[in-house]
């Protein structure tokens, strides 16, 4: 049972960068995803859930507008578009997955963690 995220990397401000999350070891199609993030020297803070279906999602305010999470079940893929990023966006991203709804995702009830990707927005 994995969770693997990639996409990270170094991009200006401005830029986008699209994230990915593929689980495998089991279908997730009937559990919440979302995405975590942990800069330097802060906690770990919520960025964004989907539910199974992909009709119910929940971002954090500072990136509504900006971030668009989706999902494909048939692949076991989320993803995490960003675009407009700014510095401080940098941090270690996160995906996880979890058996409750998008809104016990967001307080950290999660049943499985990915390993981080780290995203890095130059000024």
């Amino acid at each position: 049972v994995q969770l693997q995220a990639s996409g990270g990397g170094l991009v200006q401000a401005g830029g986008s960068l699209r994230l990915s999350c593929a689980a495998s070891g089991r279908t997730y199609n009937n559990y919440a995803m979302g995405w975590f993030r942990q800069a330097p020297g802060k906690e770990r803070e919520f960025v964004a859930a989907i539910n199974w279906s992909g009709g119910t999602r929940d971002y954090t305010e500072s990136v509504k507008g900006r971030f668009t999470i989706s999902r494909d079940n048939a692949k076991n893929t989320v993803y995490l578009q960003m675009n407009s990023l700014k510095p401080e966006d940098t941090a270690v991203y996160y995906c996880a997955a979890s058996a409750g709804s998008t809104w016990l995702l967001r307080r950290g009830n999660s049943n499985y963690w990915g390993q981080g990707t780290q995203v890095t927005v130059s000024s």
